[in-house]
């Protein structure tokens, strides 16, 4: 399992990484190992605007459909086109090829309140109990 020292985790398993003004989203190693082979992703329209907590989209696998929510407020500036033809990609590289959306961040003092590689990988570890 890899967590990646460059990212911020919420508890519903998505990642986000602070690029400046935006952040790039995806999910976790842990995510895509627990959902198995990723076959659709359901995305935002850029533009759309999106608060904390609120769902940004859905992943399906061959295992099950599970919604993504936001781990910070913003507003979608891209979104990661390649996944429609090659959603495996999310399984291959969670935190490169295989992010999700990116956003202008809202406040980006959203991101203190998630945890690190760190609390994350002890919080993974308390789920396999």
């Amino acid at each position: 399992m890899t967590f990646d020292e460059t990212v911020r985790y919420q508890d519903s398993h998505e990642w986000v990484r602070s690029e400046g003004e935006t952040a790039r989203i995806g999910i976790s190693d842990y995510a895509q190992d627990e959902l198995g082979d990723v076959v659709f992703v359901e995305l935002p329209e850029a533009g759309t605007s999106l608060k904390k907590g609120q769902p940004l989209g859905v992943v399906e696998s061959v295992k099950a459909a599970s919604d993504l929510y936001m781990p910070v407020s913003g507003t979608v500036v891209s979104r990661n086109e390649a996944l429609k033809d090659a959603p495996e990609t999310i399984n291959q590289d969670p935190f490169g090829a295989g992010w999700i959306i990116t956003v202008k961040l809202d406040d980006p003092a959203e991101m203190e309140a998630l945890m690190d590689s760190t609390a994350y990988k002890s919080y993974t570890e308390g789920l396999k109990d």
